[in-house]
């Protein structure tokens, strides 16, 4: 397992280069031009081109590439053009809100979405079967942004139960530590900054964990329709042993590594993929700030946000891949 770990990790530095190259190829073929954007109308001719010679801006793409890589060897993904800060210290300070909203939202799609899968499986055909499909395949088919619009029209602004944007509430005092609210709030044992959190997490969260829920409860429901055909279920069944039994641990527990595939390329998706939820909630993650650098012009953000994006997918598909021989001890790694 330790020669597939390496390999691996070793195949982790050509992805993240053709990824940086291809970011950095796009990005500067969207028009526009940052030092428009950072000095606005009051830039004058010979302020702007000052600006463009003192961020490199007038060297060809490749020079500018081959700067930013001898920086990335490093680990300096640069300064922001905006706000002049490194970029290194932005996607810090936002990575945990994106972290604690896609745990969230990843822990609502699986606890929802495996039982619903396997309960449609087991009952096929049912009146429950067909409505969980039908509500799965309006999962799969909504709009992000129009399910966090609707959520906020009825449970903030028509119910007023829930507040429609930020992580904590005006006024709420929290001691940052990690800069997740929820484990900040239990190291501090501050209860009202605990519940504030969890209120302003739901609605981003069902918003985002929607399209992961219906495609963990369509994998679920396939995968353990075709385990329990096989002979070994029918053995079981003529053995006598209680359905329960036969279902989660002879039947879920078969059925469990397509499963997981979904379940960590989805969580792999939401770290990166969530830029319309927290673009729509104000939530201020890693989404909102690729979403504001893109809007800005703002390259190194950009160039940062997307390669460690890319670097923690691929390292959950690392995850994910050695989990199968957890799951199933015939599989093994060579």
């Amino acid at each position: 397992m330790l020669a597939y770990m390496s390999k691996r990790v070793v195949f982790l530095v050509p992805i993240l280069i053709g990824v940086s190259f291809l970011v950095f190829l796009m990005i500067h073929l969207v028009p526009g031009d940052p030092a428009v954007m950072m000095l606005g109308e009051r830039g004058t001719p010979e302020m702007l081109e000052q600006l463009r010679v003192d961020l490199g801006l007038n060297d060809s793409i490749l020079t500018q590439y081959y700067r930013f890589l001898k920086k990335l060897i490093h680990f300096d993904l640069g300064r922001s053009v905006i706000s002049n800060v490194p970029v290194n210290k932005e996607i810090g300070d936002r990575f945990p809100a994106t972290l604690e909203l896609t745990i969230f939202g990843m822990f609502l799609a699986v606890i929802i979405g495996i039982p619903a899968g396997i309960l449609a499986a087991t009952k096929q055909n049912s009146l429950f079967d067909n409505a969980s499909m039908v509500v799965a395949l309006f999962g799969v088919s909504m709009p992000v942004f129009w399910l966090g619009l609707m959520l906020i029209w009825l449970f903030s602004v028509k119910l007023g139960w829930l507040p429609p944007s930020a992580r904590l509430t005006v006024g709420v005092d929290l001691l940052s530590i990690t800069n997740i609210h929820i484990l900040d709030s239990l190291l501090t044992g501050n209860l009202r900054a605990l519940f504030d959190t969890f209120g302003h997490l739901i609605l981003p969260a069902v918003a985002l964990g929607s399209i992961p829920m219906a495609i963990i409860a369509r994998m679920t429901r396939s995968s353990m329709l075709e385990v329990m055909r096989q002979d070994y279920i029918r053995t079981a069944y003529a053995k006598g042993l209680n359905s329960r039994i036969v279902i989660y641990k002879h039947g879920f527990r078969n059925a469990l590594i397509p499963v997981i595939t979904v379940v960590g390329l989805q969580f792999g998706s939401l770290l990166g993929g969530a830029v319309l939820t927290e673009t729509i909630f104000s939530w201020p993650g890693i989404g909102k700030l690729s979403y504001d650098a893109i809007m800005a012009r703002d390259f190194p953000v950009v160039q940062g946000s997307v390669l460690v994006i890319a670097l923690i997918f691929v390292l959950i598909n690392l995850i994910v891949d050695l989990t199968y021989s957890i799951i199933d001890p015939r599989i093994s790694y060579s």
